[in-house]
Parts: C-alpha cells; sequence; structure tokens
C-alpha cells in the first residue's frame, strides 16, 4: 500500500495531479517499479483531460473501469478497516487524528490487503452476474 496523504479543501484535479506527481510516481517507482498499472475509478476529476495526458507523458497504464462499478474498488473495505481502527481513538485536531491514520494505516496487515486483492475475482464476477447493478462487496 502507498502512503496516505492528507489534502487540505476540496481535491480537484489540480490537487490530484499534484497528489499523482508528489506522492504516486514517486512511491511506485521506487516500492513497484516499472510497468505498474494504476487502480482509479471514473470519477470526474480523474477523466479530465489534463489528468489523462499526465498519465500518458509519464507513460503510467491505467487499469480499465467500468463505468458505474464502485463495488470493484478495495479502497472501500480499507476505509473501514481503518474507520475499525480508530473507533475508539479521539483527538483534539485535525493534526493529531491524520497522525493517527497513518499510523494506524501502517499497521494494516499484508495479508488483509492479500485477501482483498484475492477477492478481485470474485468480485468482478459478482458484478457481471449482477449486470453492473450493486452486489454484497
Amino acid at each position: 500500500m502507498g502512503p496516505l496523504h492528507r489534502i487540505e479543501g476540496i481535491m480537484d484535479r489540480k490537487v490530484y495531479l499534484n497528489i499523482l506527481e508528489n506522492v504516486m510516481l514517486p512511491y511506485a517507482k521506487h516500492y513497484v517499479g516499472r510497468g505498474f498499472i494504476y487502480q482509479q475509478d471514473n470519477d470526474p476529476k480523474h477523466r479530465a483531460a489534463e489528468v489523462r495526458d499526465w498519465f500518458q507523458r509519464h507513460r503510467v497504464t491505467l487499469m480499465e473501469w467500468p463505468s458505474q462499478s464502485p463495488d470493484l474498488n478495495i479502497i472501500e473495505p480499507l476505509w473501514e478497516e481503518l474507520q475499525r481502527r480508530l473507533v475508539n481513538k479521539r483527538a483534539t485536531n485535525t493534526a493529531e487524528k491524520f497522525s493517527q491514520l497513518k499510523e494506524e494505516w501502517k499497521k494494516i496487515p499484508q495479508s488483509t490487503i492479500d485477501a482483498l486483492i484475492d477477492s478481485m475475482p470474485r468480485r468482478c464476477q459478482a458484478v457481471i452476474d449482477a449486470k453492473g447493478f450493486a452486489t454484497k462487496y
């Protein structure tokens, strides 16, 4: 898993481009290596021409993503895991809360991530079976 990155304000295409350039790409190059495939959903900021151009310029391969399939994104169960881990932790300010988030994010075991990755064939089949409608995931 990559690092958490704190977003202040509203996430728009410019903020997203900044994250791609200064967080995602350096992390991917260092820890994943060349030839990785990047997964994102069809949020309008992800589909902006400026963002598509960035991916082409940096030769980042994008995973094809069905237009209405949030069921396939394994980040959602990871957010739920993070939320469970923080349920009894209180923070006095946003900086403290983000510090707690980062600490717990790093503690999510690789086995949890592996199980989510291993669930992808089942998730994809469930979306196919549901003809693109909601699934149990």
